[in-house]
């Protein structure tokens, strides 16, 4: 009993901190947890549900009218989001993206490494209904990260290991590109840095750069991080500056014991600088592994996926020592926002920063929490 109420008091002297903590802090309950947090087209949100037993909800949200403009103005009667349209899939959805300059959203998910292609329905309708699939041959892996563009046609970039990753054509189904890899690596991540060039990395950290001009050519490789054996990786990759090429933007690793090292991809081989989180246990499974940078703030980056918490961190000033860094801001929201059914506190499962609004996340929970929070900055770093 006197666990219960010590934490009570926690979270009542945290609802009280944060009145000054937040600019804006909205908290909402979606009927089932989401895994993903996808910005889509007009600066809707799609979310999904991942539950082993079919019928997951996928649902295209419309935010309050509070995250719709670049300034507060002042009170918004509306502060709820509203579900604009849904469709549901009979399989768990674990990764969806949205396709740029379409109706369509791409989804994952188990049992195998196939993909679900969506067409979110006209104004005049509130259905997400399934299109195609398109399946994978000799793909058994199942890291279930994808990735989409729209240069020449609209594609999709996915994979489960090194040598599977490719690229397919989204509404034809036509491969464009198959990577020329011996390398059989389970796969955790990948992106593309503009319409020619991929980045993937593998579940042991490294990184390897691709250029689907030269499909026979070996990708290129960066060497692991130094870390604990073991450790499962995922990427993030930023926005580089203004008028600048792909090969400046800045990335990211993540390791499941809170390990974190930045590259520059003019010198992928390199170790830009690296740190520490200060996270309270490594993430075991790394199932919600997830590491973002800040799209309008520079050398800004958010880390979650170890508990119920979401840290923020300004890289500007880290070196290759790899010491504990300190957070700039913990949002603790939703680990005092109550438990989950089996009496566990809830965990982070994923976060996305707004894509203009410099201090605002977007960030769900495990008890299918979702909240959106501003930061109040005191100190002027990072933003």
């Amino acid at each position: 009993m006197e666990a219960v109420g010590a934490g009570e008091e926690e979270a009542d002297e945290w609802l009280l901190q944060s009145l000054r903590l937040y600019g804006d802090l909205h908290t909402f309950e979606l009927q089932a947890p989401t895994r993903l947090i996808e910005w889509a087209r007009g600066n809707r949100v799609c979310v999904a549900g991942y539950g082993q037993s079919g019928g997951n909800e996928i649902l295209q949200l419309l935010p309050p009218p509070s995250l719709q403009v670049k300034e507060t103005q002042g009170l918004c009667p509306e502060r709820d989001f509203k579900v604009e349209c849904g469709g549901f899939s009979n399989r768990p959805v674990y990764s969806l993206k949205y396709v740029p300059d379409t109706s369509l959203l791409v989804t994952s998910g188990p049992p195998d490494s196939s993909l679900q292609v969506w067409q979110v329905s006209a104004e005049d309708s509130d259905v997400i209904k399934p299109v195609s699939a398109i399946p994978t041959e000799n793909d058994t892996g199942q890291p279930w990260a994808i990735a989409t563009i729209s240069a020449r046609a609209p594609w999709v970039l996915h994979g489960s290991r090194l040598n599977s990753v490719q690229i397919t054509e989204v509404e034809s189904r036509k491969n464009i590109y198959m990577a020329a890899a011996r390398n059989s690596e389970e796969l955790s991540s990948l992106a593309f840095l503009d319409c020619n060039t991929l980045l993937l990395c593998s579940a042991k950290g490294q990184l390897c750069l691709a250029d689907i001009r030269q499909p026979q050519s070996p990708l290129e490789a960066a060497s692991v991080p130094s870390a604990p054996c073991g450790e499962r990786w995922c990427m993030g990759v930023g926005r580089g500056p203004q008028g600048s090429d792909s090969s400046s933007r800045p990335v990211a690793r993540l390791s499941s014991g809170g390990h974190l090292t930045l590259t520059d991809l003019r010198k992928i081989s390199e170790s830009l600088a690296s740190a520490k989180c200060r996270v309270p246990s490594p993430s075991l499974d790394a199932e919600f592994l997830c590491v973002s940078w800040a799209p309008a703030l520079e050398s800004c980056l958010a880390v979650s996926g170890f508990d119920g918490t979401v840290h923020v961190y300004d890289a500007q000033s880290w070196d290759g020592s790899g010491r504990e860094a300190e957070p700039i801001f913990v949002h603790k929201g939703h680990a005092f926002g109550g438990s989950e059914s089996s009496g566990s506190p809830p965990s982070v499962t994923a976060h996305t920063w707004h894509p203009q609004k410099p201090r605002t996340l977007l960030s769900a929970a495990s008890d299918g929490s979702l909240h959106v929070w501003d930061w109040v900055q005191p100190g002027g770093s990072c933003g």
